[in-house]
């Protein structure tokens, strides 16, 4: 599998929003987030520059693309809720899981993408 720009970029704001996660779970809080709605408002932000970064390809037509963006959107509504919820450590902990599923499945849908684009390829080359 081809590593392109986009998939690091997301890669990295991924990492960027469990890190704070892992260390809010181990310490009860990070430097910028004191509490749960503090997590989940990072989660946010960072998890919508991801979907940023990635572009137009949220939207490709696929199965895995689209169980990507069914999951996006369901990680989505539960960081909305956990950050309206102010206190409520098991949203929080399902819209992590929410993030990583969402990120995984757009890993698996940009690969299978590229391995179809060679496929066409080395079809009419």
């Amino acid at each position: 599998m081809h590593t392109t720009t986009r998939n690091i970029v997301a890669t990295v704001l991924v990492a960027l929003i469990l890190v704070p996660y892992i260390g809010y779970l181990v310490a009860d809080e990070m430097p910028f987030i004191k509490d749960p709605r503090g997590m989940a408002a990072t989660g946010l932000v960072l998890g919508i520059a991801a979907v940023l970064v990635a572009g137009r390809d949220v939207f490709a037509a696929g199965p895995r693309h689209r169980a990507a963006l069914a999951s996006g959107v369901v990680a989505l509504a539960l960081g909305i809720a956990a950050l309206w919820a102010e206190t409520n450590e098991t949203l929080l902990a399902a819209f992590m899981a929410a993030i990583v599923v969402t990120w995984a499945l757009g890993e698996l849908a940009a690969g299978q993408a590229e391995h179809r684009d060679q496929q066409v390829v080395g079809r009419y080359s």
